[in-house]
């Protein structure tokens, strides 16, 4: 039998592509498809390797008499060396003997044994060729940094529950839950939908006690920086606090300012307010003006040296604690305004006032806040609920008051962070030659990141900046991975985003976004990068360690519990009949 003449041959090889002329298109493609840009070649030598190629673009060369050439610039992704895929290399012989379309099997065959059946983890098919599954291997997926991008409309909130539902399906026995852990940061209200099951927190049932908020944290939501008195507001805040916790702390040894134990904010209250009022005894300077009705001045107002309540330090500051004083004022002979008594703290305490009573911030301050156990917050973020566990735990930030928001999502993250860090250093304090330094791992995923954690140089970001950044660079060390979803990845930290080794890049639209991806990926990917503004809902370009070469591939759909992203359908909407609309429990709704 006659071997069928290939019209196919390679005209030129660079490191990064190769050209292939083709006589006869309709000839060189597969019977079972059209090549399109995304199709696979095989490239075969007389030394019996194979290079598979993807193509990036075709172009048709007219020749004088009219035939029509046809140009094909592929993009080399790896190696067929026996029957293993390895990716990368250029150890093809010069010349190319044999340029081919890839089989459906061939590509089944790279795909499907790159990962081995135990790590296998599966949630898109191959955009060409939709019979074809793409695995990840699971451990290079999630032990990595995700990124998620795409523009409004591209499939990328979809992207996000596909895996993560696909993730707490997976069990290695008959168990009813598995050990897989995801906090969802859902700043859009989108993902309940999708997780019918999860812990669902919002600011009604979410306890987030201010007494764990660092210094950082703590400053930033209840001092104004840009305020002259700051510095001296910062100090005498800082004192308060420290001392606040050593006097409800007295079983612990050590007790610093960024100390996680509780303290009393409204004690702290207290003290700002009689320290910006205070007054004492010009003849004894040991002596404070309280007027507690405990004695009176001199018909007089003259102050004798025994005059005021003589207080050491230590027995001031545990009075100022406990509720708002009186002082005389200075109008009576020999009285003093107290160091602070000067307008440098008027400001800060009505703002603290203001702050730790504003009924939307309860969740940070209210009376929960001061009954709840450490254990207790932890348990509640972690999805150790006391009567239920799950696997998924849904911050809702939709309700987050604007000013909180990066704060919030900055406690949190530092929390699970730490949570980690302590959890490895208690293993390895229980078994010396522990070789898995978290068995409890964790994903945490930043739903439109560039909200909380943008490119910016504002305090008001800096402690979620500090607390995420933190995790893109050490918190793989302590079984804490994180996944960022952004449809403007450009307004993202660039120290987080580079620190992400698995992409899965959708349709991205603005230049200044697509620009800002290319520089991230490797230069490997050639001109397929330039697929992004063109790709369907759904389609995306996988790129990462966790798969065997970089891919455009079809996101499985959600065909049950779907996220509650999809566009309003407006047209239709406003072809109906006028809707009534109750006014007053919007109200209701609005103010509760």
């Amino acid at each position: 039998m006659m071997e069928k003449k290939i019209n196919a041959e390679v005209i030129s090889v660079y490191p990064n592509r190769v050209k292939i002329a083709v006589d006869d298109l309709s000839e060189f493609q597969p019977e079972t498809e059209s090549l399109k840009v995304g199709s696979y070649l095989r490239i075969a030598d007389n030394e019996n390797a194979i290079m598979i190629a993807i193509i990036e673009n075709f172009s048709i060369e007219v020749k004088e008499n009219g035939e029509r050439s046809y140009n094909i610039e592929a993009l080399p992704l790896g190696m067929i060396i026996g029957d293993e895929f390895v990716r990368g290399g250029d150890t093809i012989a010069i010349p190319p003997k044999k340029v081919e379309p890839a089989t459906k099997e061939d590509i089944k065959k790279i795909f499907m044994e790159s990962v081995g059946e135990d790590e296998k983890f599966l949630f898109s098919k191959l955009s060409s060729d939709q019979e074809i599954s793409i695995p990840v291997n699971g451990n290079k997926f999630f032990n990595k940094h995700i990124a998620i991008v795409g523009s409004t409309g591209s499939g990328k909130s979809h992207t996000v529950c596909k895996i993560i539902q696909n993730a707490i399906k997976e069990k290695s026995g008959n168990f009813a839950l598995n050990n897989s852990h995801i906090i969802i940061f859902d700043i859009h209200s989108e993902y309940r939908s999708a997780f019918p099951n999860a812990n669902f927190l919002s600011i009604d049932n979410l306890t987030l006690p201010y007494w764990l908020m660092n210094s950082e944290e703590l400053e930033e939501i209840l001092l104004d920086t840009g305020e002259r008195d700051n510095y001296n507001q910062s100090s005498i805040f800082r004192t308060l606090v420290t001392e606040n916790k050593i006097m409800h702390n007295q079983e612990e040894r050590k007790i610093f300012y960024d100390t996680p134990v509780f303290f009393d904010i409204d004690e702290i209250t207290n003290a700002v307010n009689n320290l910006k009022n205070e007054t004492y005894n010009a003849k004894n300077n040991s002596r404070y003006m309280i007027n507690d009705g405990s004695y009176k001045l001199p018909s007089d107002r003259k102050t004798e040296e025994t005059s005021g309540i003589e207080l050491t330090e230590e027995e001031r500051i545990k009075k100022y604690f406990q509720k708002e004083l009186k002082f005389y004022p200075i109008k009576a002979q020999n009285i003093t305004k107290g160091d602070y008594n000067d307008g440098t703290l008027d400001k800060f305490s009505v703002r603290l006032r203001a702050k730790v009573t504003d009924k939307r911030l309860d969740f940070l301050f209210g009376n929960k806040t001061k009954e709840i156990t450490f254990e207790e917050v932890l348990k509640q973020l972690m999805g150790y609920g006391n009567e239920e566990k799950t696997n998924v735990t849904i911050i809702d930030l939709s309700s987050v008051p604007f000013e909180v928001l990066s704060i919030t999502v900055s406690l949190i993250s530092r929390l699970i962070f730490e949570y980690g860090y302590y959890y490895k250093r208690y293993r390895c304090n229980i078994d010396k030659d522990e070789n898995i330094n978290n068995d409890i791992p964790f994903l945490l995923v930043y739903e439109e990141a560039h909200k909380y954690v943008p490119k910016s140089e504002l305090t008001k970001y800096r402690s979620s900046q500090k607390a995420i950044e933190r995790i893109a660079k050490e918190g793989r060390k302590y079984g804490i991975t994180l996944m960022l979803a952004s449809q403007r990845p450009s307004e993202i930290s660039e120290t987080i985003f580079s620190q992400c080794n698995n992409f899965i890049a959708m349709r991205l639209t603005n230049p200044n976004d697509q620009g800002y991806v290319k520089r991230l990926l490797p230069d490997t990917l050639g001109n397929l990068i330039e697929k992004l503004p063109s790709l369907s809902a759904g389609e995306a370009l996988l790129i990462g360690e966790a798969i065997v070469m970089p891919s455009v591939v079809q996101i499985d759909e959600c065909k049950e519990n779907k996220p509650s992203s999809n566009e309003i359908p407006y047209w239709h909407l406003w072809k109906e009949e006028w809707k009534p609309l109750d006014f007053e429990q919007l109200r209701k709704e609005w103010h509760q």
